[in-house]
């Protein structure tokens, strides 16, 4: 069978756009926030990762500017959940699009635990939390120049909430976490599976 290839500008030609199928699994920054009432918002975003370990910088697109940009932009604070797969179906649940000021944490019955650093609490049972602060908000443009309706919310972790039962012997245990993945278009999700060890090599 011959290679499928397309220019993403031009259509792809196939019954669902394969991109964020092929970037996967995504890591999925599961955010908190609160706007300038100190109401909660969280709510999960796929486009997610870490940007650079010293300083501690992580970083989530929202395509469309959705509840999360706006509290962020407003009180320059947020907090990063780990999502995992006993949380799965809450963390599903908490991206039903609500009204603003109505809160996802109630609707899915998440229970929440107060922040050390900043404003928005945190998802109480996962197994991490990272409190960041505002760096910036990078609005994205394409090659032309024009402005896509996505901007890139970078912030610096400024605290680190670790559950006591996932530190062992001083290391953060992936295993018993079990976080996941964002696969596809399709409702796909991947929990972590087998880990191997491999060091990057030396100078010669």
């Amino acid at each position: 069978m011959d290679d499928h290839f397309y220019e993403p500008r031009l259509g792809h030609g196939l019954p669902h756009d394969p991109f964020k199928a092929i970037v996967a699994p995504r890591p999925i920054g599961w955010i908190t926030t609160v706007d300038e009432q100190g109401r909660v918002n969280l709510a999960p975003y796929s486009f997610f990762n870490a940007f650079n370990s010293s300083p501690p910088i992580v970083g989530f697109a929202s395509e469309g500017r959705k509840d999360s940009l706006s509290n962020v932009e407003a009180t320059g604070e947020f907090v990063c959940n780990l999502a995992t797969r006993p949380l799965a179906e809450v963390m599903n649940r908490s991206s039903t699009p609500l009204p603003h000021g109505e809160s996802e944490m109630e609707l899915a019955g998440i229970a929440s635990a107060p922040s050390r650093l900043v404003r928005p609490p945190r998802v109480a049972d996962t197994p991490a939390a990272l409190e960041c602060r505002l760096l910036q908000v990078v609005p994205l443009r394409n090659l032309e120049g024009e402005a896509v309706d996505t901007h890139l919310v970078l912030g610096q972790v400024v605290g680190v909430h670790i559950r006591g039962a996932f530190l062992v012997d001083g290391v953060f245990d992936l295993r018993a976490a079990r976080p996941i993945g964002r696969c596809g278009y399709r409702g796909d999700y991947a929990e972590m599976g087998e880990m191997f060890e491999m060091f990057r090599p030396t100078r010669r």
